[in-house]
């Protein structure tokens, strides 16, 4: 079921989303040469700690980190490890939070010394294609404008979508309905309105978009090897257009 967030919901759910978007914004200046993502994991505990909160991740369905940290052609899910940051890595973070009940969910890519002119041009296409998520979201607006608007700038950029995970509703529950795909026609799916809480997730590889999960269970990969970024808000549909609850 769809749910609209209203109210002491709202300001929870923005309360959330700015801790998601703090803690993400202290990872990922600490994604450098030499640390360790176990390191980076350890850090975004202690950080969610101290403000009285709980890591959305750790746990759910078994995951065994507080954050995903993928790295080049890990795409998502990646388990924290004594795996260390080397110059020349694309390190995607994802940060989830629960506080008092309500989750904020954000991610980023981190360019580490990188100047691959195809990788930055991987790396701005999927920020970009978040942004241009994020302002189709409105009310009134269907479910496939966001999904399309995001395709058309991954597709511009000569990048390829990833199509077997989503973006998602975001509340009590760190994933509800709807899903949102990144790819799509306009004019479809669900009627977005006030109150409605979603995480625009953009999953785009400089290849082709098929993707694989390791043996453990949770890392997906790129089949073809070539590296892949990840952005995302966490977003509230209000009367003139989307509110970004993860902005820092």
């Amino acid at each position: 079921m769809i749910t609209c967030k209203q109210g002491r919901e709202l300001e929870a759910m923005r309360a959330s989303g700015r801790l998601a978007g703090d803690v993400l914004r202290a990872v990922a200046a600490a994604a450098v040469p030499g640390v360790s993502t176990r390191d980076l994991d350890a850090l975004a505990q202690r950080l969610i700690g101290e403000r009285g909160a709980t890591c959305s991740f750790l746990g759910y369905r078994g995951f065994p980190g507080a954050l995903c940290v993928s790295i080049n052609e890990e795409v998502i899910h990646g388990i924290p490890s004594d795996r260390k940051i080397l110059p020349g890595d694309v390190v995607s973070i994802d940060v989830g939070v629960c506080l008092e009940g309500f989750h904020g969910d954000t991610a980023t890519t981190v360019l580490v010394g990188v100047t691959d002119p195809d990788v930055l041009r991987l790396v701005d296409a999927t920020r970009r294609a978040r942004d241009a998520g994020i302002a189709a979201v409105r009310p009134g607006a269907r479910l496939g404008d966001v999904s399309h608007a995001v395709e058309q700038v991954v597709e511009a950029a000569g990048c390829s979508v990833v199509r077997e995970f989503v973006g998602h509703g975001i509340g009590r529950q760190l994933h509800e309905d709807p899903q949102i795909p990144n790819y799509g026609r306009p004019g479809r799916g669900p009627l977005l309105q006030v109150g409605m809480t979603l995480c625009v997730e953009p999953m785009v590889n400089l290849g082709r978009p098929e993707v694989s999960v390791l043996g453990d269970g949770w890392t997906v990969v790129t089949r073809d090897g070539r590296p892949s970024a990840h952005f995302e808000h966490t977003v509230a549909v209000c009367a003139d257009g989307a509110e970004i609850l993860t902005a820092v």
